[in-house]
């Protein structure tokens, strides 16, 4: 039995906005994934928490095998990453993450970002609000962190 999401539940596939979609991140998502995520190494260091290293040092392969990872999990169902494309597919505007928490306090814990050349155009705030409703409406979890967000990374950590 899946400690994480019951069996009986199955995991939305994808979100539509009039701006973006978001849609499970594949291998096959490689090229744009790892553009936006080069494009946005500074404004990245931190999303996963003060001790991540990443995305610095981050190569194409390194990149390609993560992916594969996130898809593998997300075929388990052991954790959903979602790549966040402009309406037309061609560019990558950013991640979604939805995990198992590693607080007790949370039965899951979002991360997400957005390629820092969508930060001017308010895109990050429009992620933020459209995926709080998103999990609030389509998922099951009771209590949802959104560490680094709604709450400290320390404090979630703690």
């Amino acid at each position: 039995m899946n400690k994480f999401i019951p069996s009986n539940f199955n995991p939305p596939q994808i979100l539509e906005t009039d701006e973006f979609h978001l849609r499970m991140l594949t291998v096959n998502d490689v090229v744009k994934d790892y553009d936006a995520v080069m494009t946005s190494v500074d404004h990245l260091k931190g999303v996963f928490g003060p001790n991540s290293s990443w995305p610095e040092y981050l190569s194409f392969e390194q990149d390609l095998i993560d992916l594969g990872w996130h898809q593998k999990e997300f075929q388990k169902r052991s954790s959903f990453a979602y790549t966040m494309m402009n309406l037309d597919e061609s560019q990558c505007l950013g991640c979604v993450y939805v995990l198992l928490s590693d607080n007790k306090e949370y039965d899951a814990m979002v991360i997400l970002w957005v390629r820092k050349s969508e930060l001017s155009n308010g895109l990050d705030e429009k992620l933020f609000a459209t995926v709080q409703n998103w999990i609030s409406k389509e998922w099951r979890f009771k209590n949802v962190a959104y560490p680094g967000r709604t709450i400290a990374w320390d404090k979630f950590l703690n």
